[in-house]
């Protein structure tokens, strides 16, 4: 039930957040939920995978080019996703991290609601 919750809210950041960045667009509810979807399928199968091959990048940078790996899962979705479109590599870092910031918020008010 938890793993729903988090989808569906995932799913109405991709919409809102689609809304606001100009290169970002997504056709509806139905495909934000499959972006949601794909995110999290792709934050659990490939990105250890992409972690581990750039471990020595992301330790040279300090940790920022975990950024860079968030963007291409975003744009991975795009690809995986019919209804989303992200226009380049920058607005997709960009969508990245607010997405990430807006769910690190979320989440952790859902978890202090349930306490």
């Amino acid at each position: 039930m938890k793993f729903i919750l988090k989808l569906l809210i995932t799913a109405i950041l991709v919409v809102v957040l689609s809304k606001i960045l100009p290169g970002v667009e997504t056709d509806g509810y139905v495909s934000a939920i499959l972006v949601a979807l794909s995110i999290s399928v792709l934050n659990f199968i490939v990105r250890p995978i992409l972690v581990v091959l750039t471990l020595p990048v992301t330790v040279v940078t300090l940790g920022l080019f975990l950024l860079v790996i968030n963007a291409i899962i975003i744009m991975l979705a795009d690809w995986l996703v019919g209804g989303f479109a992200v226009d380049g590599f920058l607005y997709a870092l960009l969508f990245s991290i607010i997405l990430a910031i807006a769910r690190s918020l979320l989440f952790k008010i859902l978890e202090k609601d349930k306490d």
